[in-house]
């Protein structure tokens, strides 16, 4: 199983040594820290496409797609208009639980961290207010762990992985004097999540930066008063939009993404094949019958029984219910062991081929009680045929 995204957002303030825009120093070191929110999206799709793989058919999906980070960086401001930065980052925790059928649940979760450099252009708006933009790489350490519940078992719990991927971002910075700025900026970075997959991660962060570096400016002319500067409002970046596909969706709730979905229109509480089309049974399954007082199977009912493995092992999503009946004669209780021990002998003969348990209900006995034909006729006297057809046990499809 593989988790296909991390997350991505941070933002809010952050603690810095330096001025590298748009403060009144124009090169000069300067470094800080960031503080936010990370968010992320996970790739549903792909976890319910692995499971159903796998035998499980997936009933719900919650994803812990948000989560705090922070960036500590330093840098050197070359000129005006570029910069160095370099710095360390931590992104956060993400992760998904997946409720399944059989069941149980399949978890996964995601660390990351790492350290990054880049390359930044200055736009300087005004002598205090200037927006920026950032390219460069960020190399990323991904420490993953699956935990499953029940029916789900995780041969493969963790996984690390570190990679170098792509970084870029675009803010914005305002500066109070020469030593202290506000920074408000966006970023995206590119990470491997240890299992075969690539995501986007996007921070957003707030922070206040100190610089410590030379004043190149000459100073302003004496007896000249500077022109107040008005303070523009710092916008923040808005979040990106993801790009939707057909891998993104489920239309009509069945479990199977619109891109593999052949039949969109189905049913909710149909039984779903992998291709999105509703499950027919071809053959009746309520025709596996007994003699009176057997509970062994006829020639006749290995046939069907035999159809019915071949059906339950192409989707393995089915689940069945195991029901055994009987006709009316005889006591109560000896027609509820006798409806007990026909289901049991059908139940064991699924089992032993190759059927697994958890996906038979049962075995389960209705005695005389669920009638499908008359026992007698109309003016009381016996009916042979429809006592025959209610000694039977039937595979009943669960939903």
């Amino acid at each position: 199983m593989k988790i296909s995204k991390a997350k991505g957002t941070l933002g809010l303030m952050a603690l810095v040594l330096a001025s590298p825009f748009a403060m009144a120093d124009e090169t000069g070191w300067y470094s800080g820290i960031n503080y936010g929110e990370t968010k992320a999206t996970i790739d549903d799709a792909r976890i319910t496409s692995e499971l159903l793989a796998q035998g499980f058919v997936t009933t719900s999906i919650t994803d812990y797609d948000d989560d705090n980070g922070y960036k500590v960086f330093a840098g050197y401001r070359l000129n005006r208009y570029l910069a160095l930065e370099g710095g360390y980052h931590n992104l956060g925790e993400f992760g998904f639980s997946a409720a399944t059928v059989p069941l149980g649940t399949y978890n996964g979760d995601i660390k990351l961290q790492g350290v990054h450099l880049d390359l930044v252009g200055i736009l300087p708006i005004t002598d205090r207010f200037s927006a920026f933009g950032r390219i460069g790489a960020n190399y990323t350490e991904a420490k993953v762990l699956f935990t499953g519940t029940q029916a789900v078992n995780v041969l493969t719990p963790t996984a690390e992985k570190r990679d170098t991927n792509a970084k870029y971002g675009l803010g914005l910075q305002y500066a109070f004097n020469e030593s202290l700025a506000l920074r408000l900026e966006g970023e995206r970075y590119r990470v491997d999540d240890a299992v075969g997959n690539k995501g986007d991660v996007d921070l957003y962060s707030v922070g206040l930066v100190f610089g410590f570096g030379g004043n190149d400016r000459d100073p302003p002319p004496r007896n000249v008063t500077p022109a107040p500067e008005r303070m523009p409002m710092p916008m923040p970046m808005p979040a990106p939009v993801p790009q939707t596909t057909c891998a993104d969706l489920d239309n009509d709730g069945d479990g199977v993404n619109n891109c593999n979905d052949k039949c969109p229109n189905s049913q909710a509480g149909q039984a779903i094949g992998a291709d999105g089309c509703p499950v027919q049974l071809t053959i009746d399954l309520k025709g596996v019958n007994f003699d009176f007082d057997r509970d062994t199977l006829r020639p006749d009912a290995v046939v069907i029984l035999d159809e019915a493995v071949s059906i339950l092992q192409r989707y393995p999503q089915l689940r069945v219910e195991v029901a055994g009946h009987t006709d009316s004669k005889g006591t109560d209780a000896y027609n509820q062991d006798l409806s007990q021990r026909r289901s049991k002998v059908v139940y064991d003969y699924l089992s032993s081929h190759g059927i697994d348990s958890g996906r038979l209900a049962g075995p389960n006995g209705y005695g005389e009680s669920r009638p499908i034909a008359p026992n007698e006729n109309s003016d009381g006297s016996d009916n042979p045929d429809g006592r025959a057809k209610n000694r039977r046990t039937e595979l009943n499809v669960q939903n």
